[in-house]
């Protein structure tokens, strides 16, 4: 075995050449760069003066760079009936409850589906899929009127409820642990006395982490943009997009405010994508299983 590991090492040195480590660092350098201009050019907009942001032709970078967006953001909403931090406090609720509500629903149907061979799982599975067909606007209107006739008009709940019957979240759960966790690791444990829960949370969870890790950068990112405004319609209950369309909604003399806000909006789901990619990255290469 010891040769054999050596010969493979070998020639794996020999198929790689310095020009082909080059030219795979320079194309992932390049889109790397390309990604991540849409970011650099929104902070780079925050931070111009108002005389900056209606040159013509446009430029890419700042030249002047001054921090007057973001008091006139602040100053703006300060003076707004509903404190700033309301708008945030919403956001940041929905956006949690929903994503831990989603990850967790969806986990554990997948798990019944995939595992437990509940009947029936083949055709709940089927109408996931199906549903994973339709664009949101081609359900908007029944989504509204299911939303009524429970009640949940103007409340937290016409957000966070629905969040947590995505279908995406249990398509991706459901293929995620058919391939990663094997059926002998749950015989072994229901063997050693393990109930199902016990199985589900200490085991298999563990095991398909890049999965839900994967679910909570979608879903949070979906969720932290959502207007919402639709369903609800007290100010007090309000996310923080609402109240960016409201300050973009002033004209040319709030356009800077508005980019400033822009920023804020993008900030907080770049952290969550950064904490958990790197989960993800981290995860895929050490949780790998064989039957």
């Amino acid at each position: 075995m010891a040769a054999v590991r050596r010969v493979g090492k070998r020639h794996k040195k020999l198929n790689r050449s310095a020009a082909g480590t080059f030219f795979l660092i320079a194309i992932t350098t390049f889109f790397g760069i390309f990604m991540i201009m849409p970011m650099v050019y929104s902070v780079s907009t925050a931070l111009k003066p108002l005389d900056e942001l209606w040159t013509f032709p446009p430029q890419f970078f700042v030249q002047n760079p001054t921090l007057k967006n973001f008091s006139d953001l602040i100053r703006l909403m300060s003076s707004s009936t509903v404190p700033f931090a309301r708008y945030i406090f919403n956001t940041v609720f929905i956006s949690v409850v929903g994503t831990a509500g989603n990850v967790l629903i969806s986990s554990m149907c997948a798990y019944g589906i995939s595992k437990l061979k509940v009947r029936g799982s083949n055709v709940m599975f089927q109408m996931v899929v199906l549903a994973l067909m339709f664009n949101g606007t081609v359900t908007a209107i029944p989504g509204f009127l299911v939303i009524r006739a429970f009640g949940w008009i103007n409340s937290y709940a016409a957000v966070i409820v629905p969040a947590f019957a995505a279908p995406l979240g249990l398509y991706l759960m459901k293929q995620f642990m058919e391939q990663m966790v094997p059926d002998t690791l749950l015989e072994a444990a229901r063997i050693d006395g393990a109930s199902e829960y016990t199985i589900f949370f200490k085991i298999v969870m563990m095991i398909v982490k890049p999965a839900w890790l994967t679910l909570i950068i979608f879903t949070f990112q979906s969720l932290w943009s959502l207007s919402s405004s639709v369903y609800i319609y007290d100010e007090q209950l309000k996310t923080f997009s609402y109240a960016l369309s409201q300050i973009l909604a002033g004209g040319i003399a709030r356009a800077g405010a508005g980019a400033a806000a822009a920023v804020v909006t993008l900030l907080v789901p770049m952290i969550v994508f950064i904490i958990s990619q790197s989960n993800v990255v981290e995860t895929m290469a050490t949780s790998g299983m064989k039957d």
